[in-house]
């Protein structure tokens, strides 16, 4: 009898599923199959093996951009085709995959239920998943057509083969798009440092997969509805463009001032035309890409240098969007907040609207929350290393892989095909995290401890005594 119920229990388990563990559990089966569909003989040479072929799955799905293995020489054709797939499964597919699924397991979907589940999955609202994830599929594939088109005809001119040329477009136009990172050549974009093509049309895919679906919905809907000769975006999207540009500019303004200053190895005996277009690219590259044209470590970047450039990862893409981070709208709350406090108010305002207590408390979760995981992430690498005794990298290589990571960026000093498996086990969990939200692992964590999903949201009528704090 008591096994009889035991089994009767589990048959159901995947409709106990709350929407954050019902995510945690899709993205962990897709990285599954994608790990075994590379490991085989047909995607990949006898080098990748089953541990090679999870932690690139792992990466492609978060569209992160880390690699252990060369993806050029160590991927057949068809492995190379995969990956492309599982980075659009990654970037546009994942949240709406986990959601058409849990659609068909769950059934008897409250309108509460619903709710919950459009603000957990990149708000892609209440009933309407399907008509939303077919406009994010056609925008996507027309603008990576559009990109692949240009790099074929004008950036990826010096390939004298047409198939190889095709592929090379089509590939790092899904992978800039998805801000996934992956190249087909070991050093990635560092051959087409000068190519101005090729680096325009790149940044212009990557600023366009970062700034999310509503951005780019927005933008279009209200270029055909002039009222009074202006558009009127809505706050979102104005939030989203300003803080993205503020970010390019002060980051190439800020790496070229770092490099120059310090008179970075990388940057002597360039020409001004091409020192501006490099710092530009890393700057719009750092926020969650992880394509580069120059090389990246100690030795060629100053320490202020990265330390800026961990910013910019750190901060990352917006909400919506195919790139990681904490997000520039996360920033533009918390900076707001520190407005607000400086002037004395009582209430976040921006742009004469007051934003709601709970959007900035949510902003300061996820920016807690994301600091103490690189740092543990950080203290776990060094810990491994030293134990291992493996020369042990510096602090701010250890700490910059680690962001790199935990934003999906995928920009590397060289240290994580150097890590030990513990290591490198450590960086996929990040990226895993990373790439799926803090918030929701934790709240999947916590549902499933305490059992405590239903009465959540009870607990929010009640009220409790007021006290003050000094801070």
């Amino acid at each position: 009898m008591p096994l009889r119920k035991a089994i009767q229990r589990s048959q159901g388990w995947h409709r106990r599923l709350t929407v954050p563990q019902f995510t945690v559990v899709t993205g962990l089966l897709v990285v599954l199959i994608g790990t075994l569909v590379l490991a085989t003989p047909l995607c990949s040479s006898s080098r990748v093996g089953l541990w090679e072929a999870l932690f690139t799955a792992t990466s492609a799905i978060t569209v992160t951009g880390l690699s252990i293995i060369d993806i050029g020489t160590d991927l057949t054709s068809f492995g190379q085709a995969v990956l492309a797939l599982m980075i659009l499964a990654g970037g546009l597919g994942l949240m709406a995959i986990t959601t058409f699924l849990q659609g068909f397991v769950v059934q008897g979907t409250a309108l509460r239920r619903r709710l919950d589940r459009g603000e957990a999955l990149d708000e892609f609202g209440v009933g309407g998943v399907g008509r939303t994830f077919r406009g994010i599929a056609l925008t996507a594939t027309f603008v990576i057509l559009l990109g692949a088109l240009v790099l074929y005809s004008f950036g990826f001119s010096d390939i004298p083969n047409r198939g190889e040329r095709l592929w090379a477009a089509l590939f790092h136009s899904i992978s800039a798009y998805n801000n996934a990172g992956f190249g087909l050549w070991s050093d990635s974009l560092e051959t087409y440092r000068s190519n101005a093509v090729v680096n325009l049309v790149v940044m212009v895919l990557i600023i366009t997969g970062g700034l999310g679906w509503r951005v780019t919905s927005d933008i279009t809907t209200q270029g055909f509805r002039m009222q009074r000769g202006r558009r009127r975006l809505s706050l979102h999207s104005r939030l989203v463009l300003r803080t993205t540009f503020l970010l390019i500019v002060c980051g190439a303004g800020g790496l070229a001032l770092t490099e120059w200053l310090n008179q970075g190895e990388v940057f002597s005996g360039m020409p001004w035309t091409e020192r501006w277009l490099t710092v530009l690219f890393e700057s719009v590259t750092a926020r969650t890409a992880g394509f580069t044209t120059i090389p990246l470590s100690l030795e060629t970047i100053t320490e202020s240098g990265l330390l800026l450039m961990m910013a910019l990862m750190f901060i990352g893409a917006s909400p919506g969007g195919t790139g990681g981070g904490i997000k520039t709208t996360t920033v533009a709350a918390l900076m707001a907040a520190t407005r607000s406090t400086l002037r004395g108010r009582d209430a976040v305002v921006i742009r004469n609207r007051t934003i709601a207590d709970k959007v900035v408390l949510r902003a300061v979760g996820i920016t807690v929350g994301s600091l103490l995981f690189i740092l543990a992430m950080a203290l776990l690498i060094s810990i491994a290393s030293n134990l291992n005794g493996q020369d042990p990298f510096t602090f701010m290589e250890m700490l910059f892989t680690c962001v790199s990571a935990f934003a999906t960026v995928g920009l590397d000093l060289g240290v994580t095909s150097e890590l030990s498996h513990f290591g490198q086990a450590v960086l996929m969990v990040g990226m895993f995290v990373g790439r799926l939200g803090i918030l929701l692992l934790l709240s999947a964590i916590w549902e499933a401890m305490t059992h405590e999903q239903i009465h959540m949201h009870r607990q929010n009528r009640i009220g409790y005594p007021s006290e003050d704090l000094y801070v």
